[in-house]
């Protein structure tokens, strides 16, 4: 299938072209061929001693996160991906419907642009890569420089199982280093799709590429603990979610809304698990460590929460025995209490890092509108946690906040993007809907990697009368 894009020359333009070549290819496969690529490019990281090997590159070439959680994701996002993605078509006809005269059938959309954090930089290329094979189309990975041998590493191990199966190469391929604003726009004005996961200045330069692209919404979620919930059941959730790789996930607690009625026996059970408050003297010197300039800072971005402290300890001279002895407890959380939000309560934004911000509030509607203040300063459209034995809570804030998901009950960050305990779809890219700015609303998956093309046949007309259309509105209202 022929794609036109602007005549470019140079090395990015010489990859399209390559990947064009290949697609062409590709898109004269079976549903079982492709089915045989799609599960080589998922062995190429399932495999442990792959998947172990990107884990400690990611880790040494990034500084962020720790191993054995990568280890983790890698495995667990992959393998539920490709559980999702085993027997669903994507090849030829996909639906039909005899009654509406409707065939759908699906249709690759051609070279994927894939733009890959540094958080993430072997989950998150893997998951865009495989669903990208799923519709028959070729992809190039745009990481984050930091991310980028992690990325090429990934590469290498996927065009080794490419092989196995006959697929070529030029498939997948990667942006060479080093990875510039300037390649990273270029690829994304040649390719025929975007598909953005990191900072919210990625995302916006996929949507201004003149390029179709899914881009996400900001991460900053806050999770209600109300006066029904389990204390030592939330701890544990909260804190799984909020330690899980040092908390560089979008999808980790930022903050805690907490009804006063469970606060104490929330808080013993946080403190059992490992979490420490911090008075309001360091909470200050914390703030000045996370945002020495206004901008959050690589400091402490994916790193643990004894780090976080040792550095704190570096830069506080009367404070340091304090933070030290913080430290050597080894937490596995830092809790400040916040009651402010917007650009001069930095607490009350991301913070990709094991550091909570707590809110106190009398009761649960007032836990709704602190965390609709939150998400009116950031994250909108992302997420919102609740635990709770009210299901009439959760239906309340799915009808009121600006949410494109609320996850009841469960590790925030495990949960939201597909877990094989709940019915979301796995996936490292959650759209955020217009609230977000994002154009879609839901887990990113591989449909959003195809064009579908319908084909339409006449049916029996039947054309209603007016009365079935506007019986009612007439008996209410009558006719005028």
């Amino acid at each position: 299938m022929e794609h036109p894009s602007p005549p470019s020359e140079g090395p990015v333009a010489e990859l399209v072209a390559r990947a064009r070549a290949a697609q062409r290819i590709y898109d004269t496969w079976t549903q079982e061929q492709v089915d045989m690529a799609v599960a080589a490019a998922g062995w190429a990281i399932i495999e442990p001693k792959r998947n172990r090997e990107l884990a400690e590159l990611a880790v040494a070439d990034t500084g962020v996160g720790n191993v054995e959680d990568k280890v983790r994701k890698n495995h667990r996002k992959t393998f539920g991906l490709l559980r999702d993605l085993k027997g669903a078509r994507s090849v030829g006809v996909i639906a039909e419907d005899p009654a509406r005269g409707i065939v759908e059938i699906a249709r690759p959309v051609g070279v994927v642009c894939a733009v890959t954090p540094s958080t993430n930089p072997g989950a998150t290329p893997a998951n865009k890569i495989i669903n990208a094979l799923k519709g028959r189309n070729a992809v190039i990975v745009a990481p984050s420089p930091k991310g980028w041998s992690t990325a090429a590493r990934l590469i290498e191990f996927i065009h080794a199982q490419l092989d196995r199966v006959g697929a070529p190469r030029d498939l997948v391929q990667l942006l060479p280093s080093p990875v510039s604003k300037a390649s990273t726009a270029e690829l994304m004005r040649l390719c025929d799709l975007v598909v953005a996961t990191g900072s919210q200045a990625n995302v916006r330069a996929a949507y201004t590429s003149g390029t179709p692209a899914f881009g996400v919404g900001a991460g900053n979620v806050a999770s209600i603990v109300d006066e029904t919930a389990d204390p030592a059941l939330a701890a544990e959730r909260i804190m799984l979610s909020k330690t899980f790789d040092n908390a560089t996930s979008c999808s980790s607690e930022n903050s805690l809304v907490i009804v006063d009625a469970i606060r104490p026996r929330l808080l013993a059970a946080l403190k059992d698990r490992g979490a420490v408050m911090l008075d309001a003297a360091r909470k200050k010197v914390l703030q000045e460590l996370m945002w020495p300039d206004g901008k959050l800072s690589a400091a402490v971005i994916g790193k643990s929460a004894r780090e976080i402290a040792e550095r704190a300890a570096a830069q506080d001279a009367a404070g340091r025995a304090g933070w030290l002895a913080i430290a050597e407890a080894n937490p596995r959380a830092l809790m400040v209490d916040e009651d402010g939000v917007g650009p001069e309560h930095p607490y009350s934004g991301e913070k990709l890092s094991p550091v909570l911000a707590l809110y106190a509030v009398p009761d649960f509607d007032a836990a709704a509108r602190t965390v609709e203040r939150i998400y009116g300063h950031q994250g909108a459209g992302h997420s919102v946690g609740l635990h709770s034995t009210r299901p009439e809570r959760a239906m309340h804030l799915g009808l009121h906040l600006p949410v494109s998901r609320v996850i009841v009950d469960q590790a925030h960050a495990i949960a939201t993007g597909g877990s094989f305990d709940n019915g979301l779809p796995f996936s490292l890219s959650m759209g955020c809907g217009t609230w977000g700015r994002n154009n879609f609303s839901e887990n990113m998956n591989y449909r959003h990697y195809l064009n579908i093309t319908r084909i339409s046949r006449p049916i029996p007309e039947r054309v209603p009368s007016q009365e079935e259309i506007f019986g009612e509105f007439f008996a209410k209202h009558g006719v005028a």
